[in-house]
């Protein structure tokens, strides 16, 4: 479980009740892509015929341009999400990666959602002894891609839901 019992109100669009401006909810979307697509080789690796979680990174970057709608950004994440369903290690956690990255268009606070995935999929993808190292240096690079306007409530969640998300933000 990745995603609060209570939502966080920062995370909801201003025309929902919360605070998010659709500006930072296109960053959001963003960089969540940013930290789904630097792992896609990891699941492409193992699956290069099976376009779905690639697909889902396309669709969050679309809807942001507002090319395409939430629904279908959030429908090809659900099927990246089922590309991932029926592996395990570095390729499971990139394809969840892509999924969490399409779903951000529904629900911002899946962001965070694709980073702890990556960097579960980073640490997977290396032996037992390197994936500490490996989880810190994948979240360290995280954190360099963050857009300044959304850097400080970016860095705020990881450390509210660092124990739900597998304390993956420990960097």
């Amino acid at each position: 479980m990745i995603l609060p019992t209570v939502r966080d109100p920062r995370f909801i669009t201003i025309r929902r009740g919360g605070t998010l401006t659709d500006a930072d909810h296109r960053l959001l979307a963003l960089w969540a892509a940013d930290c789904a697509e630097h792992v896609l080789p990891l699941f492409e690796a193992v699956r290069p015929d099976d376009p779905r979680p690639g697909a889902a990174i396309r669709q969050i970057r679309a809807w942001t341009r507002g090319e395409v709608g939430m629904m279908q950004s959030r429908a090809a994440g659900g099927h990246a999400m089922g590309a991932a369903r029926e592996l395990r290690g570095a390729a499971r956690n990139a394809a969840y990666a892509a999924g969490q990255a399409g779903a951000v268009a529904h629900v911002a606070a899946h962001e965070l959602g694709a980073a702890a995935y990556a960097i579960r999929a980073v640490r997977a993808a290396v032996p037992a002894d390197r994936s500490e190292d490996a989880g810190r240096a994948e979240c360290r690079w995280q954190r360099d891609q963050l857009p300044d306007a959304i850097r400080a409530l970016v860095l705020d969640d990881q450390r509210l839901r660092n124990d739900i998300c597998w304390s993956v933000f420990d960097c």
